[in-house]
């Protein structure tokens, strides 16, 4: 391994990123593939520099910095040669196009203009949206004084990334645009991929905590169905004998389970619908996703519309709806093994930073490759959304059908009918909005393990279904004052969750967008801002308010009779607040004091006055 000019824990001076400034700065670590040094500053922010951004403290106080030893010989006594020359003449060297290149090398030396290129790195994804800048003159006794200067940079989504520094060539010269391209070109294709980083801090109690879930999240989600059954649907009633195996497995039903995700993956194969590009990856590529989830949806709906004509029987899902959910849990596990066995040949690029750890247990919970495919097939994008969402709206649509049937309605009841509609809007949304996932965490930082697998396709066709499934045997009669305000209730909350998205969305891409470009932000080290008011300034995650005022308004038209019907609200809220945990902790230590000063503007997380 070949020595490093600066070592662990020494103390140096490094070049801010867009500038010429140079600060005290510690160095954490070395990388010798990437050839980086990892350093901190004194507010807290991590980035890493290369070798010729940084300079020793005796050398920074003698007064030789890089942008000083280059205009040495350039003072401004000193006539440039050149100047004197007549145009008539002729170079004394041999070679005059060695000193043009010379010349013109030494003028993009003065532009001093700083490119911010993101290096990958755990918890953190980058958004290919740009904006300019202002890198303003700093007062500190150990920094250059020079004057303001426009750096253009790439603005980030919520997890932005650090960034390595290269020289970027005057804009104004076209050739050298060109040559810089094809250069760098060039040293992409050389550079190799560097390893992927093992995953360090362990989510959901480590190994032995996700030994336990994989077990009592199946567990949980079948005791709930069969309370949601029940006449007495309290937990004091809950049978103590274990349901027989009949009641549990049905291999026509494990078929039918079949059947429709083979519908589903064909019809997301269909050329309909965009094709968009995901977030760049650890290599710098992007994937291409292709987003017709929102015909499919369409589809999805004329065929149960003509299932309906030709008089299938749809309460069917309702007699046997634990059938259903434990052939779903088995193709969840069979899934899970198959995505396990195969990341094992997956290259290093490929694996996600959550799920690289090195124990078996934790890395098959959490999911080992990041986006497995089969060639064009993405199975994590697939089933992020597809069979569960529309799974989901067609388990509601049967519950409706089994209490007509059951109950001798002629029409459906208001609270069933609300419920129905409410969840429909909610899964329409997601699908309309589909590109918008690619941008979230499940997409570019988990990787496709048991966790998502059963969140897709058990937990949420199976459990948020459970108020439709509660009102087929527990009927509840609501008046129109209740059916007003729990209209007016899930309105509210879908649009402070559609707003907050919609604004977020929008900034990540395009800052200067005069739909966001009125809202005060808080600049970051990273180069991307934090919003600080509208919807974003009044609590940090508006859209976590949103959702919780809709999962209230699915859950109170089944009365207040038991809590079971009220499992995904707090589920919703529980899964919150370990998200936004996880979220701040990630922004404290990339934002440094930036993140403190945005925490005293935006002093509530969810719950305004609460929390």
């Amino acid at each position: 391994m070949p020595a490093t000019r600066f070592q662990n824990g020494d103390t140096v001076m490094g070049r801010w990123p867009g500038s010429n400034l140079y600060y005290e700065v510690k160095v954490l670590s070395y990388d010798s593939k990437t050839r980086l040094y990892t350093v901190i500053y004194k507010d807290g922010t991590e980035l890493e520099l290369k070798e010729s951004d940084i300079t020793s403290m005796a050398v920074f106080k003698q007064g030789v910095t890089p942008s000083r030893s280059r205009s040495r010989s350039r003072s401004p006594g000193r006539p440039r040669r050149s100047r004197s020359r007549s145009p008539a003449r002729t170079s004394r060297r041999s070679s005059s196009r060695t000193t043009d290149v010379q010349v013109r090398r030494e003028k993009l030396k003065e532009v001093l203009e700083v490119r911010l290129t993101p290096v990958p790195m755990k918890h953190e994804n980058n958004s290919n949206s740009k904006h300019e800048k202002k890198e303003e003159n700093n007062t500190d006794n150990t920094a250059s004084t020079i004057t303001e200067q426009k750096t253009e940079t790439e603005s980030e989504n919520q997890a932005g990334g650090r960034y390595n520094l290269r020289r970027r060539k005057d804009q104004g010269d076209g050739k050298a645009v060109e040559m810089e391209k094809k250069e760098e070109t060039e040293a992409l294709s050389q550079t190799k991929t560097p390893a992927a980083i093992k995953t360090t801090d362990l989510e959901f109690g480590g190994r032995v905590g996700v030994f336990f879930l994989m077990f009592l999240l199946p567990v949980a989600v079948l005791a709930l169905l069969i309370l949601c059954g029940q006449k007495d649907a309290s937990l004091q009633s809950f049978p103590l004998e274990l349901p027989t195996l009949q009641s549990l497995w049905d291999c026509q039903v494990f078929g039918i389970v079949l059947l429709w995700l083979l519908f589903q993956a064909v019809l997301s194969l269909l050329p309909v619908g965009k094709l968009v590009e995901g977030m760049p990856l650890k290599n710098g590529k992007t994937l291409k996703y292709r987003t017709n989830g929102f015909y499919a949806l369409l589809l999805t709906a004329v065929a149960v519309g003509v299932a309906v004509y030709q008089e299938v029987d749809l309460s069917y899902i309702h007699a046997h709806f634990l059938q259903f959910c434990t052939s779903a849990l088995l193709i969840v596990t069979l899934l899970s093994v198959y995505l396990f066995v195969r990341s094992r040949w997956a290259s290093e690029d490929e694996l996600a930073p959550a799920g690289n750890s090195g124990y078996i247990i934790y890395d098959f919970f959490m999911g080992k490759e990041l986006n497995p495919r089969i060639k064009n097939f993405d199975i994590k994008f697939f089933c992020e959304m597809r069979p569960g969402l529309m799974g989901w709206v067609l388990i509601n649509f049967a519950m409706l059908l089994a209490e007509m049937k059951l109950q001798n309605l002629q029409n459906p009841s208001p609270a069933m009918l609300l419920v129905n509609l409410f969840q429909l809007l909610w899964v329409v949304d997601g699908f309309w909005h589909e590109e918008k996932l690619l941008t979230m965490m499940d997409i570019v930082y988990d990787g496709f393990g048991f966790m998502l697998t059963f969140g897709d396709l058990a937990f949420v066709p199976f459990t948020f279904t459970c108020q439709a499934y509660y009102l087929v045997s527990h009927p509840n009669e609501l008046s129109v004052f209740w059916i007003v305000t729990l209209v007016t209730m899930n309105g509210v909350g879908y649009y402070i969750f559609r707003k907050a998205n919609s604004q977020k969305f929008a900034f990540r891409k395009n800052p200067s967008d005069p739909a966001v470009s009125h809202l005060k932000t808080i600049p970051t080290a990273t180069g991307k801002s934090l919003i600080v008011s509208g919807l974003w300034g009044f609590v940090r995650h508006p859209n976590y308010l949103g959702d919780v005022i809709m999962g209230l308004a699915w859950s109170l038209p089944c009365g207040f009779n038991h809590l079971i019907p009220y499992f995904y609200l707090i589920y919703l809220i529980a899964l919150l607040v370990h998200r936004n945990a996880r979220d701040e902790r990630q922004c404290r230590k990339k934002y440094g004091s930036a993140w403190e000063e945005y925490c005293k503007a935006v002093p509530y997380r969810i719950f305004p006055g609460i929390y």
